[in-house]
């Protein structure tokens, strides 16, 4: 739930300050507009975080100086001054939420993590009270209405604050307030358990012999023995025993996703397939508590949603659950022709090497056989691709793209005592020549035990205008990702998907860090949550731009500039299976809004996948298993991973008609900068894409907005038969125009067949076989008239 303080960060003008009575000189505020001096601090830069310990007084500050806070507004006329105040409960409140989910994420030491998680939910409780505080609701309605509000985004602020109040139940009965307070805890206490059995239970499946596991595997699988009869290769003898070698997969996603990709033995794919997608069983339980009360959440409302995902995507872009399914089904209709073709060409595959005609494609089939497939087409070798990636040259690339994107520079800063939770930590702050410092970023990039399994960005501080002359930086941990390797090493290479992986977080990291809103309620990735992907999914695309590669992606040995030709063969066969990935994507954000929908009658999470995978997908499910009981997205996404899709759309657009011209010019980094990513939330989320990329980059359906799909469908090279059916209808359209034209022109015109074609944007009307060219200025009329937005018609024939 999107609470009145906490807005969720993704995976995140000037004025009067309060009198001096209510202003605090904050120790733990190193993120001015100064660099920070090196000195003795505490975790994260927060002085209070010098032990464990220190969470607990980070919280009683926290509840302190809000408590204060809360008091100050209740006594203030209606004014900007309210905004301001409620702005700072929520920098306040929000530090501590953040760094303590930071830190039970990625630190390794037990007792941190332990304090986090105590910290978490002692400061939920507290936010609980806050959101539900008539006098605060009543100074933000005061504000809005009388408070002479003189900047939009304060106007803004005001009305998000309120609308956030009223989502939170301030509105209801003491006794259905209650009610309410308790389902939020409850909920934050189901999260928890859900992404602790994770954790807990990977599931592990045993192998022997060790020669079922490809070599290059071995090193990151433990070695395990069983007693054998005989001897055999690979065996050893310990007190007159024969011990065979084997291994134990931990099928974790990361290590499930190798395994089903590079083990060659059938048998040890399903059994890994199989495994991993039926754990932790105990999350079966959770997510049916979860969604029972996310949907009891909803309806206590006075305002009678009908279900969570009404709740949830009401306040985004979409506006309702049908404008979410009416996407998600065109969508579908879209990929599943090219999807099935796909599906087909992989079980002939199969079968031919198999040599079986009879031999079934299975779920565990389609990683190793798509990963073969591509590399024959293309003639590609994962261990040549990665030897162009070594982890150092892929930062120094972040590097050269804001640089050359944005003209600022990457300045490495030196931890203070205590504020790093692992060596392999890197701090760096992003530098620009005239504006000082913007922001700090935390670079956490190696997998190592307890470390939160996936990839994702954290926010730790948003920035926020705190004076006239002095503004709170935002710091982040841009990038938590689990890259295996030599741990420090520069010898440590990357896939290219984990190369496009950086890119995506970066992305993320760079919609914290170039934000400059006067409210951190609205800093950098605390926005609506169908915009909040879209930064990240833009900056994808710069990891497959050769013009961007061959300025780092270097051979890690000979210095090599990775070839132009390699980058063709890797896009190549990344289209291969585009539609069936597509499709996958689709299949989760229908899970999602199924799941969190209008109350199924008897059906339990289990059957609704099921069935859902056969309706939406080419793909069988495998009886026993239950894959979505490890998707955390349906915790901080729920009802909510559409936004995956929505960033899709909106990030090809994005690249087509700004970016890929020139990708690293500063004209493009300005744009990006000054119409998308310093406005974090601050800025109506329509309005800022069409003033970005033209008005033709959403449509609106049914109330709410849609991504355009034309610009993925075109790179996708997809059919989309909405479009056609309304070029065929533009083409008839020009047909008349075309006749009044040739009217006008004295030409003869009779019941012909007539061609037109558009070639290098000039038109030509072919009429038996002859040319007919308009003049300069009849030209100029129907490119304006007819032919409006059309890059090319080729040789669209009809009668008339």
């Amino acid at each position: 739930m999107q609470t009145l303080i906490r807005r969720k960060a993704s995976i995140l003008r000037s004025w009067l300050p309060l009198s001096r009575e209510f202003t605090t000189s904050r120790k733990d505020y190193f993120f001015t507009s100064v660099a920070p001096e090196v000195c003795e601090s505490g975790l994260y830069g927060f002085e209070l975080l010098k032990s464990p310990r220190g969470f607990r007084r980070f919280v009683d500050e926290a509840i302190e100086r809000s408590s204060e806070l809360v008091s100050y507004i209740s006594r203030t006329p209606p004014s900007m001054e309210i905004v301001r105040a409620m702005d700072e409960i929520s920098d306040t409140v929000c530090s501590v939420v953040d760094s303590a989910e930071l830190c039970r994420n990625t630190h390794p030491d037990k007792e941190f993590v332990e304090e986090a998680n105590k910290a978490c939910m002692r400061i939920q409780e507290y936010l609980h009270i806050i959101n539900t505080d008539h006098n605060l609701y009543n100074a933000v309605k005061r504000a809005e209405r009388d408070g002479n509000l003189d900047t939009d985004e304060a106007k803004r602020a005001a009305n998000s604050l309120r609308v956030d109040f009223e989502k939170g139940g301030i509105h209801l009965s003491s006794d259905k307030l209650e009610r309410v307070n308790q389902l939020n805890i409850d909920i934050a206490h189901m999260c928890r358990e859900f992404g602790d059995n994770i954790m807990a239970d990977p599931g592990t499946v045993d192998v022997f012999p060790e020669s079922r596991i490809p070599k290059h595997m071995r090193g990151r699988l433990r070695p395990i023995y069983r007693s054998i009869s005989g001897s055999s290769k690979g065996s050893l003898e310990s007190g007159g025993e024969m011990k065979e070698r084997g291994f134990q997969i931990t099928t974790d996603p990361g290590t499930l996703s190798s395994v089903l990709q590079w083990v060659a033995d059938d048998e040890v794919r399903r059994q890994s397939y199989i495994q991993g997608n039926s754990v932790p069983l105990a999350n079966l339980a959770v997510l049916d508590k979860l969604i029972a009360a996310r949907h009891e959440l909803a309806q206590i409302q006075i305002i009678g949603h009908k279900s969570f995902a009404e709740f949830a995507v009401s306040s985004n872009l979409a506006s309702s659950p049908e404008v979410v399914m009416s996407f998600l089904l065109e969508l579908s209709r879209i990929v599943k022709p090219q999807a099935d073709k796909e599906f087909y060409s992989i079980a002939e595959f199969k079968r031919r090497n198999c040599n079986e005609r009879a031999v079934d494609l299975e779920p565990w089939d389609e990683a190793y056989y798509t990963g073969i497939m591509k590399s024959s087409a293309y003639n590609l070798d994962s261990t040549i691709v990665s030897s162009y990636f070594p982890l150092s040259q892929c930062i120094e690339g972040l590097k050269i793209l804001v640089q050359s994107l944005f003209g600022v520079t990457f300045r490495s800063i030196p931890f203070a005592h205590g504020e790093s939770w692992h060596h392999d930590v890197l701090k760096i702050a992003l530098h620009h020549p005239d504006e000082g410092d913007l922001g700090y970023l935390y670079l956490d990039l190696y997998s190592r035990m307890g470390k939160y399994p996936g990839c994702a960005h954290f926010a730790i501080k948003g920035g926020r205008q705190i004076s006239e002359t002095e503004y709170q930086l935002p710091v982040c941990c841009g990038s938590v990702c689990n890259f295996s390797g030599p741990s420090g090493s520069s010898t440590a290479r990357l896939n290219h998907w984990e190369v496009e992986t950086l890119f995506h977080e970066f992305g993320h990291a760079l919609h914290s860090l170039l934000s400059r809103t006067d409210y951190q309620h609205f800093s950098g990735t605390r926005v609506v949550h169908d915009l909040a992907e879209t930064p990240s999914n833009l900056f994808e695309y710069y990891a497959w731009d050769y013009r961007v590669l061959s300025t780092f992606a270097r051979h890690y040995s000979t210095g090599e500039v990775i070839p132009e030709k390699l980058v063709e063969s890797m896009k190549g066969a990344r289209k291969m299976f585009a539609a069936t990935e597509m499709q996958r994507q689709v299949f989760y954000s229908l899970i999602d809004q199924t799941l969190f929908g209008e109350q199924l009658s008897t059906k339990d999470s289990v059957s609704v996948v099921a069935d859902l995978k056969r309706r939406f997908t080419s793909w069988k499910h495998v009886d026993g298993t239950h894959w979505h009981t490890r998707f955390n997205h349906l915790l901080n996404y729920g009802a909510g991973y559409y936004s995956y899709l929505y960033a899709k759309c909106f990030a090809a657009t994005i690249w087509q008609k700004v970016c890929e011209q020139d990708p690293l010019s500063l004209e493009t980094g300005a744009t990006l900068r000054s119409k998308l990513l310093r406005h974090g939330g601050a800025k109506d989320p329509s309005s800022l894409l069409k003033d970005l990329a033209g008005d033709s980059i959403l449509r609106y359906h049914n109330g709410g907005v849609m991504p355009d799909l034309t610009c993925l469908c075109e790179e996708m090279e997809l059919e989309n038969s909405s479009n056609n059916r309304l070029r065929k209808w533009r083409v008839r359209l020009q047909v008349i125009w075309a006749k009044k034209l040739l009217c006008r022109q004295n030409l003869a015109f009779q019941k012909k067949k007539i061609q037109f074609s558009l070639k290098a944007r000039e038109i030509y009307l072919v009429q038996d076989g002859d040319f007919v060219t308009a003049s300069s200025s009849s030209k100029r009329w129907l490119n304006v008239h007819c032919f409006w937005k059309f890059e090319a018609v080729n040789c669209s024939s009809v009668f008339i």
